[in-house]
């Protein structure tokens, strides 16, 4: 861990008799201090909050200092080196957040297409002329790509209703037939 600690003597007369060396004092103070305040808070935390850290240490020691004649006017966390077990375990979090996101992403694309659709199969139930339309600009775009090969949807309500004439047509024979005598 490395910070930067801006200091001033306010009041040389204590920063020479009330302690040997202030800046060496203060130096190995704010260490200790640094090392306990980092100790306490997450990695996460420290990275979040680097401001608020950064004004507690400052407060910490000024509040130590202050007999010494000195005022820390401000501290920076400069560096934070990790362990290398601890750098691969933070990248393996990272990719495993990036890929979670990317699958909710994914799923209100898919959500979405979806209730487009839905939306789409709605306009298309309140007005049959429009499913017609969409049927022939399908075939314009097919013809443009010049396939051999065309396929002809048929609505499903013109099967039903021959599959209803058919199953009805054995009945109609069976019930027209003369009788046997």
């Amino acid at each position: 861990m490395n910070a930067v600690i801006f200091l001033r003597v306010v009041d040389s007369n204590k920063a020479v008799v009330a302690v040997s060396n202030y800046m060496y004092q203060t130096s190995q103070f704010a260490q200790t201090t640094l090392r306990s305040v980092l100790g306490e808070v997450e990695l996460d935390e420290l990275l979040a909050h680097r401001e608020k850290i950064n004004l507690r240490l400052q407060s910490i020691l000024d509040q130590h200092t202050d007999p010494w004649g000195v005022k820390v006017t401000n501290v920076e966390v400069k560096q934070v080196d990790l362990p290398e077990t601890m750098t691969r375990a933070m990248a393996k979090q990272a990719e495993a957040e990036r890929e979670k996101r990317s699958k909710i992403i994914h799923a209100e694309g898919e959500f979405a297409a979806a209730q487009r659709l839905i939306d789409a199969a709605h306009l298309l139930a309140m007005e049959p002329t429009s499913i017609q339309l969409r049927y022939l600009q399908t075939l314009t775009e097919i013809g443009v790509e010049k396939n051999t090969t065309i396929i002809f949807p048929v609505p499903v309500d013109l099967l039903a209703g021959l599959l209803n004439r058919v199953q009805a047509a054995p009945a109609k024979i069976a019930g027209s037939a003369p009788p046997e005598k």
